[in-house]
């Protein structure tokens, strides 16, 4: 039995050790040096000059850090509803019996393989270009004049429904697990009883997707949370209002960027110690609202 638990221990401590130095310390460390006023990331201990909540008065008073916050909160409660709601819609019609189901949820999740980078710059290129783009090729034969969809105006709106377009398809195969694990008896009975596909839906499929719905919901959040590279390619040269999000303004201050004179490392660790805590309280939140289904099948 000791001969067990030493050979237990000892196939565990890798693992453990991997754990600690990777994740649990770097998390450690953030969160102490977000009371610090740090200039560089690998700086000594003996470096760090304690600020209080100085690096968070500093961020939240940052007009950069508040436009990102909003372009994050767009990102978030925008691009959630669509996605999310066009994936559900996606997953129910493709677990619905038609022809040539796995066609098309092979070409709906196909952005997912693309590299994000080749898709952005598809989009960049061959969709939203001013002067060859497809939708300019199409406003052009409706009579209409050609849109700057890269402007100001528009450019954040732009990298959102691209963002959406690479994004539906992963969250529709969650839904189409989740909707091929309940029971055929329950729509079968329910057939019988005179529900149609509507009442099906609202009175099955959602409560017994509770628990999918709000997995999605995290997800969703942690990738809002963490939006980077859609902005970096629709904004490669200087960061712009139009596509800051918290992530980046995080990059400028910890790295360098457009208007930062002086790095601040202890800056850019409350930055990310604010959005931990967001996703934190969104998950709270949702295991409030979405508790999963006491239903039984």
């Amino acid at each position: 039995m000791k001969k067990n638990k030493s050979l237990i221990f000892w196939f565990m401590l890798p693992t453990v050790l991997s754990l600690l130095i990777m994740y649990v310390y770097p998390v450690i460390r953030t969160a102490l040096m977000s009371f610090f006023k740090v200039e560089s990331l690998t700086a000594s201990l003996d470096k760090w000059q304690f600020y209080g909540f100085g690096n968070y008065a500093k961020i939240f008073g940052s007009k950069s850090f508040q436009v990102s916050m909003q372009n994050m909160l767009l990102i978030w409660i925008v691009g959630g509803i669509l996605t999310l709601a066009l994936a559900m819609l996606f997953a129910v019609i493709l677990t619905s019996g038609i022809r040539g189901k796995k066609f098309f949820r092979a070409a709906i999740y196909m952005p997912n393989i693309i590299s994000a980078v080749a898709l952005a710059t598809m989009w960049i290129q061959y969709i939203f270009n001013f002067d060859y783009g497809l939708l300019n090729n199409m406003v052009q034969l409706l009579g209409g004049s050609k849109i700057k969809w890269m402007g100001t105006d528009l450019k954040f709106w732009a990298m959102t429904i691209s963002y959406i377009f690479g994004s539906v398809g992963y969250y529709m195969l969650i839904y189409i697990s989740g909707i091929e694990g309940i029971p055929a008896d329950l729509y079968e009975a329910a057939t019988i009883d005179g529900a149609n596909k509507v009442t099906q839906f609202s009175n099955i499929t959602m409560p017994l997707m509770k628990g999918i719905i709000k997995t999605s919901i995290t997800f969703w959040s942690i990738n809002a949370a963490t939006f980077f590279l859609w902005s970096k390619m629709f904004a490669p040269i200087d960061t712009e209002e139009a596509t800051i999000v918290p992530v980046i303004y995080l990059y400028d201050i910890v790295f360098g960027g457009k208007g930062v004179t002086k790095r601040d490392a202890g800056a850019g660790a409350a930055v990310g110690v604010v959005l931990t805590l967001i996703i934190i309280f969104i998950y709270w939140v949702m295991n409030k609202l979405l508790k999963d289904s006491d239903l039984e099948y």
